[in-house]
């Protein structure tokens, strides 16, 4: 039996243990990591909650504490967040994805791992582990959320993408092969929008022993303890937030402007924030399923790859991207991503540039030259 983890200890619940108590609390914590993309947290706190309840709890490890041998599934939703809100699971994809991984592989599956921790990502997959009896491993691929395969860890490892397997609510299944990300992704996404604009996957599949240095370690018990400082906090829930994940607070105010289309698998877009303090000062958030860049009088405030997401002052909660609108009352705070991002290798996959933006890299709270 792995020795768990203790991040349920800083919650006064069992440690080690996912539990229905835990959900609200790491729902909080993804969504700010989230950056406005993986998913309404709602959804998956929502099947998550039902899956525990008629299976039980979900044991969470750390990769340290499982056989090296072992194989690991990283798996998660793909598609237009927008899509996801209305076009639910049915509860069965993680057992297809998982049969059809044991197939390929010719072996069990170890440990269910979510490939992003962002949003409804992170507690998705956790459905399916809690439906297959197996543990959560408390890493990720990209400790946030990003809209495209190879933004993932486990590319910049070295580790195919391939074998992926695609799944939608009715179980249609697809396995794509490849011999490059790229290709991946354009497949993954043609086909995600074939099912309707979404559907589920488990690619980038690999050992214990690969995955230990291919993952982005205890995001997810990171999430757990952001979630549980946000639920502590009660004169500035965000203020709790910019402590607790050592950012700062580009703007505080409403949203003004709203535009947002949803094609080709992805959330395009843009929306405006007036300074609540200052009548004439505004930041622009441009948007690909997360919120990619922060402007400011034409500079750069924050840029992918950091994490950008736009709170609500009042609950301190984050807010995805599919549910911005107009007349919010908001605090948008920038703060840094997991170290291996900020590599050559990690800004050339998830940086400006990835994006098609013609600008440098700009940490959080910068002044950096924005878009011709």
């Amino acid at each position: 039996m792995p020795r768990l983890t203790t991040a349920g200890s800083t919650l006064g619940l069992a440690p080690g243990i996912l539990d229905i108590e835990h959900l609200p609390v790491l729902a909080r914590g993804c969504a700010v990591m989230g950056g406005g993309g993986g998913g309404d947290p709602l959804i998956g706190v929502l099947m998550a909650r039902e899956a525990i309840a008629e299976h039980g709890p979900v044991p969470l490890v750390d990769l340290d504490d499982l056989p090296d041998d072992g194989l690991v599934m990283p798996c998660g939703l793909v598609g237009a967040p927008t899509v996801m809100i209305e076009k639910l699971e049915n509860g069965g994809e993680g057992a297809r994805l998982a049969q059809e991984v044991e197939a390929l592989c010719g072996r069990p599956v170890t440990a269910v791992m979510p490939f992003e921790i962002g949003g409804s990502n992170g507690l998705i997959p956790l459905t399916w582990a809690a439906r297959l009896g197996l543990p959560y491993v408390d890493a990720d691929g990209m400790g946030r959320a990003f809209p495209t395969m190879p933004q993932l860890t486990m590319h910049l490892a070295g580790v195919p993408a391939t074998p992926c397997v695609l799944v939608d609510e009715r179980l249609n299944t697809l396995v794509i092969r490849t011999d490059d990300a790229d290709w991946t992704e354009w497949l993954v996404r043609a086909n995600a929008a074939a099912f309707g604009g979404a559907g589920v996957a488990a690619l980038y599949l690999m050992t214990v022993e690969t995955a230990r240095r291919a993952t982005v370690r205890r995001s997810v018990s990171r999430a757990l303890a952001l979630g549980a400082a946000m639920l502590r906090a009660e004169a500035d829930p965000v203020a709790a937030v910019v402590s607790a994940v050592d950012g700062i607070e580009l703007i505080r105010g409403k949203v003004v402007d709203v535009e947002r289309t949803t094609s080709g698998g992805f959330v395009h877009g843009s929306a405006v924030v007036h300074d609540a303090q200052a009548e004439d000062r505004f930041v622009r958030l441009e948007i690909q399923n997360e919120n990619l860049v922060a402007i400011e009088d034409g500079a750069v405030r924050a840029c992918v790859p950091d994490v950008i997401t736009v709170l609500d002052v009042h609950s301190g909660e984050a807010v995805v991207t599919e549910r911005l609108r107009y007349g919010q009352q908001v605090s948008v705070v920038a703060f840094p991503v997991d170290p291996v991002w900020r590599t050559a290798e990690g800004l050339a996959v998830a940086g400006p540039a990835a994006f098609g933006y013609d600008f440098a890299y700009v940490p959080p709270g910068g002044n950096g030259a924005g878009p011709a």
